[in-house]
This record gives C-alpha cells, sequence and structure tokens, in this order.
C-alpha cells in the first residue's frame, strides 16, 4: 500500500477548518443538463448528488438492493441527450493524449501501458522511458494497441472532482484507468477483478461479454482461459454516454469493433473493503484488549499442541469458546471494534478536496471563544480511538486522534510509490500520526466535526 507522508496540516486543520462560511447554491447535474468545460467541471454539491446523477434513471436504493454485489447493470443513455455524450468526453478523450504527454513526465508501465489481446494472450508493446505522443499513435494505429492510461485523476480535474466526491460516497478509496481501442482490436484477454467497476463509455463502442463468476466477490485478480469461458452471461454494446456496472469476480472482456475507436472509463472502488478485512483489521486489537482482563486468554497451550500431539474436540471446543466471548464482547459494546488500519489507509491515501489549495486557507477572522464555529471539509475527516504510543514500561492509554486528508497529494492517487512529501513542515509530525486529544474530549470533538457547514 501507498507509504505515509509528512506535512503540517493536522495541527493546523482545526485552526483553519474553524470558520463560519456562507452556504453554496447547489449546482445543476452535468448528467442532467450541459456538458461541462473540459478542465472546469461543474461543482457538485454533495457526493449523495454525484452519485444519483451517475445511475440515473435508478435511484441509489434500487440500484443497492438490486444490483451492488449482485448482479450487472448496463443503463443506456438517450443519445439525443445532448447533456451526456459531451460530458462524457470531457472526462477523457483520445485529443487529450498529445496535452498531457507534452504536460507530463509520463513514464511507460508506471503511467501508461500499451497491450493487445492475441490469442487468449495479453501481449504487452510498452517502449522504455518517457511516453511521448508519436509513440503512442504508432503503438495504436501500426500495433492495434490498446493504450492504458493508470490513474488519470492525476491530471484531469474533472476526474478529480468526481473521484474525490465518490470516495466521500463509498468510504472507500476510488480508483480509475482510461482504455483507448483502435478499430478491430482488444485489449486484455478474459478475467476478473477484486473490485467493483463502473465503465464509462466514452467515445465510440464497444463490446462487452460478461460472465457467470467463478468465485463469485472475489478477492483477488485472475486471468480466465477461454476453454473455462463457457456462454456470456451478457452480450453487450456500449454506445458513448451507456454506463455498465458489474461486481467483483464478474468474469468479462470486451473488444472494439471495426470502423471506430474506442474510449472508455473504469471507476473502480471497494478493493480489501470486505467484512473479511474489517475482522483482520479489528481482531489483534480486540484480543489484545481482552487478554488483559480475562486470565483464560492468558492460559498456556496444552503441551505437544503445536506438534500434533494433543489433537481432538478439546482444543477446538476450547478454541471456539474463545471465539464466542469475544463475539459477546463486540456484540455487547464492551469489546473494541476500531477499525485502525482500515481507517488510516483510507484517510492517507485518499484525494484531497477538490479545487485550489487556497480554499483550505481559513474563512474570515479566527474564531473567539463565543462565537459558534463549524468545520469545513468534514467529508475528509476523521476520529479515531486509538491506544497512544508509550514506552514498554507504560501501560497504553487510549485517545483520539483527529484524522484529515485536506494535504494529501492528487499525483499520487492510488500509485504504488504511495503519498509524496511535501516541501517544508520538516519539523512537524507525519500526517497519518493525527492530532492527538484525551479521550475526554471525544464528545466534544464529535459535536463540532457534525456542525457541517
Amino acid at each position: 500500500m501507498p507509504k505515509s507522508r509528512r506535512g503540517g496540516a493536522v495541527k493546523r486543520a482545526v485552526k483553519r477548518a474553524a470558520a463560519v462560511v456562507p452556504e453554496q447554491e447547489e449546482a445543476e447535474l452535468p448528467l442532467k443538463r450541459g456538458a461541462a468545460e473540459p478542465e472546469c467541471p461543474l461543482l457538485f454539491h454533495s457526493p449523495d448528488a454525484l452519485f444519483a446523477s451517475l445511475i440515473a434513471p435508478f435511484s441509489p436504493e434500487q440500484f443497492f438492493s438490486e444490483h451492488w454485489e449482485k448482479k450487472p447493470l448496463h443503463l443506456r443513455r438517450d443519445q439525443r441527450d445532448a447533456s451526456v455524450g459531451p460530458y462524457y468526453r470531457s472526462l477523457f478523450s483520445l485529443a487529450d493524449l498529445p496535452a498531457l504527454c507534452a504536460r507530463h513526465d509520463l513514464q511507460f508501465y508506471r503511467d501508461v501501458n500499451a497491450v493487445r489481446c492475441v490469442g487468449g494472450k495479453k501481449k504487452v508493446l510498452n517502449r522504455t522511458g518517457r511516453v511521448r505522443s508519436d509513440a503512442l499513435n504508432k503503438l495504436i494505429t501500426q500495433s492495434k494497441a490498446t493504450v492504458q492510461f493508470h490513474q488519470p485523476q492525476r491530471f484531469k480535474d474533472a476526474l478529480w472532482q468526481i473521484q474525490e466526491k465518490l470516495e466521500s460516497f463509498f468510504g472507500a478509496l476510488v480508483g480509475s484507468n482510461v482504455y483507448l481501442t483502435p478499430p478491430d482490436s482488444q485489449g486484455l484477454p478474459a478475467h476478473y477483478d477484486d473490485v467493483e467497476v463502473f465503465i464509462l463509455q466514452l467515445e465510440g463502442q464497444k463490446h462487452w461479454r460478461l460472465y457467470s463468476p467463478t468465485v463469485p466477490l472475489a478477492a483477488d485478480y485472475s486471468l480466465v482461459p477461454e476453454e473455462q469461458l463457457g456462454s456470456p452471461s451478457h452480450d453487450l454494446l456500449l454506445q458513448e454516454g451507456d454506463l455498465l456496472y458489474f461486481p467483483r469476480g464478474t468474469i468479462h472482456q470486451a473488444n472494439a469493433l471495426p470502423g471506430a475507436h474506442s474510449t472508455h472509463l473504469t471507476i473502480s472502488t471497494f478493493q480489501k473493503m470486505s467484512w473479511s478485512d474489517l475482522l483482520l483489521d479489528v481482531l489483534p486489537g480486540l484480543l489484545s484488549d481482552s487478554s488483559r482482563t480475562d486470565v483464560r486468554l492468558r492460559h498456556g497451550l496444552p503441551p505437544r499442541l503445536l506438534l500434533g500431539g494433543c489433537e481432538g474436540e478439546g482444543p477446538r471446543r476450547t478454541l471456539a469458546a474463545h471465539l464466542r466471548h469475544l463475539a459477546d464482547r463486540v456484540e455487547s459494546d464492551t469489546g473494541g471494534m476500531s477499525s485502525v488500519g482500515l481507517k488510516r489507509d483510507f484517510i492517507t491515501n485518499r484525494l484531497p478536496p477538490y479545487g485550489p489549495e487556497e480554499q483550505l486557507e481559513p474563512v474570515g477572522r479566527l474564531p473567539q471563544l463565543q462565537d459558534s464555529v463549524c468545520l469545513t471539509f468534514t467529508e475528509h475527516m476523521l476520529l479515531s480511538l486509538e491506544p497512544t504510543h508509550r514506552t514498554a514500561d507504560e501501560a497504553p492509554e487510549m485517545a483520539v486522534f483527529v484524522l484529515h486528508s485536506l494535504r494529501n497529494q492528487r499525483k499520487s492517487h492510488m500509485m504504488s510509490e504511495g503519498p509524496q512529501e511535501p516541501e517544508g513542515d520538516e519539523e512537524e509530525p507525519h500526517v497519518s500520526s493525527g492530532l492527538q486529544f484525551p479521550l475526554s474530549h471525544l464528545g466534544a470533538l464529535q459535536q463540532l466535526q457534525q456542525e457541517e457547514r
């Protein structure tokens, strides 16, 4: 996962956030009105409004009840609706490549992959070093390669806006890839992913075949040999403005038809966000806390258990009893339920708020004791109950940590090298360490967090 980074934003967060700001008017949604400018997307009023617009005419309630983690959904947009096509094209276009290559130090493998599916196998056609538009053009036109652009939200403002809001909506990291496929070609062989997938057809059209999962809600990525595919459960043609959703584990492959290239955007989320991931995060702390108060958990194992000399129902029953006791503690709220690792991973690696850095500065004068205050960017802040880091001779104590993502770096979002170190503030602690308060301050912090502007 991406590494942590340094910065002084945590100490400044409460000071800068505690300011009264005027209410903004709700912006109209681009999928329901005219097209947005390519680099100046409209400001969505809320994460809920963005997602509702994304899957319209389905309601979010209907989508989560009937399709989420259950079955694919294909939304056909009215081609006569002039608001959809131009807005989709503003997110990313084949015509964007020359300017992106000229402005940014894009590298093959890190930022761009050139691939082609030949005989059911993936063939990587990457060059070495920096990506140049003339090289990409040759790969597309002469080698019939699909250009896979990794995490374009790092460079396209419209995608930054959308994915930042979606991360607030889902409470999970949201990544993306753009696929530019020449006519009569296929980039990737049949496979399944470990993420929930939303496909937005930006340009042209693409033929999709979906197959029933062999591993429902898969936790890993895997290729699937053609001889194991069987008949597709869905055979679809996505046209400009269409949206396709399918759950993780859904086997899929797609090809561009003769006559026109295809550009589509894949938005993905909910990687490692299952109950098993939460259990892996919660159980170590829960066991550690419980063992301090429950002497039964500190009893020694039967002799020779690890050597297989004490097999039978006895050890299994004892282990099951301990697990039931831990479950009772969680259910009665006497045990820990703190997902510290998942919280910190999300807040450390998500996108910063959309817009210029100047918006992070205080609004108006600094508050006085008699003032009513509220926090801005509450969707980018989390309260986490964690033990303090003390010496080995001192017992840990619980404290409240205020975590935030206001100073996260957009350019490293969802990239393996992780967040970069910002300039300056070398003497200040890591952002991921959070701003620490005594446990007695929890109620006041929660109230302040709920006082949204």
